[in-house]
């Protein structure tokens, strides 16, 4: 005997639905990214152009930087595109999981860059550079300012989407990049230590290395569907068993399909007095009640089943 409930949030209330995948949080914020990425191809641009005219190995390091969140915000902008298609009978939950699949690539680019930069960073710590010190500030100031535009529009995003997050990192750590480039060149213009450059670029490889590894480890958990952040299992199976005419409960999985999409699925053990046609409705809206109450799930799974069922399942369904 089974059920399959769904269930959705809104900011006005508790709504129902029965089948159908939620939008990803990431489709709300799709001009966002439009706007980020442009910013970002510009910026591009006139860093790469500022770093050939004055030598800086620090703003080149941010062009490349910059070259990766392009990419990136690119690809976020296609995994939004492919995540708003429809399921279909092959693709049940449709195609929601690209945008995490766009937030691990993110994180492969980022790591490849800062190994980049820290191998550059150590070959121009033992053989040092002049750079234009004036001329560098100038291209700093300019990428530090368009960062910290991008970095406002993404803001509201990145609190939602993981798709979105990463871009907002990559932004994020390209404006410290900026910040960055533009203090190595201040030492370098009132002291002419020539090592500031590439002490600069170290420091932009220091930011992107920890950023990565932790958005590699939110985007690892949803592809190996692990429990989301914020929804305690003990809480929730206590939360579920202590409800009446339930008497046991197995087979509870959560997981997220993609950010703002944690789906549930469980097996509950009811009293025989559930399964009349009236008890069995009343369970089913004490269960969703109680999680909607209590948990953020996207969508919950019920398979309500009498004592002594379980021993009848095969191995794969325990």
């Amino acid at each position: 005997m089974g059920a399959g409930i769904g269930h959705s949030h809104g900011q006005g209330g508790h709504g129902h639905s029965h089948g159908a995948v939620a939008a990803t949080a990431g489709g709300a914020h799709r001009g966002r990214l439009r706007i980020a990425l442009s910013i970002t191809l510009l910026v591009l641009a006139v860093e790469v152009a500022g770093s050939l005219a004055t030598g800086s190995l620090a703003l080149l390091a941010d062009a490349g930087h910059m070259a990766t969140d392009a990419m990136g915000l690119a690809m976020a902008l296609l995994a939004v595109h492919i995540a708003a298609r429809p399921p279909s009978e092959r693709r049940t939950f449709g195609y929601a999981r690209a945008e995490i699949l766009a937030a691990g690539l993110n994180a492969l680019l980022l790591l490849a860059v800062g190994v980049f930069i820290f191998y550059e960073g150590i070959l121009r710590l033992i053989t040092p550079h002049g750079i234009d010190a004036g001329a560098t500030i100038v291209f700093g100031v300019i990428g530090l300012v368009a960062n910290s535009v991008s970095l406002t529009v993404l803001m509201r995003g990145q609190k939602e989407s993981l798709n979105v997050r990463a871009a907002f990192l990559e932004v994020m750590a390209d404006a410290f990049g900026s910040l960055a480039v533009v203090a190595a060149a201040v030492v370098y213009l009132t002291t002419g230590w020539r090592q500031a450059d590439a002490v600069a670029s170290l420091l932009i490889g220091v930011l992107i290395v920890p950023r990565t590894w932790q958005l590699m480890r939110e985007a690892l958990d949803v592809l190996l569907e692990a429990a989301p952040k914020g929804v305690d299992m003990g809480q929730v199976r206590r939360h579920i068993e202590t409800l009446p005419g339930v008497e046991g409960l197995h087979d509870l999985h959560v997981w997220t399909i993609t950010s703002g999409l944690p789906v549930l699925s469980a097996h509950v053990v009811v009293s025989p007095d559930v399964l009349d046609t009236v008890g069995y409705e009343k369970m089913l809206h004490d269960l969703q009640g109680c999680l909607g109450a209590h948990f953020d799930v996207a969508h919950c799974t019920f398979q309500l089943e009498p004592a002594g069922h379980e021993a009848h399942e095969s191995g794969l369904c325990r």
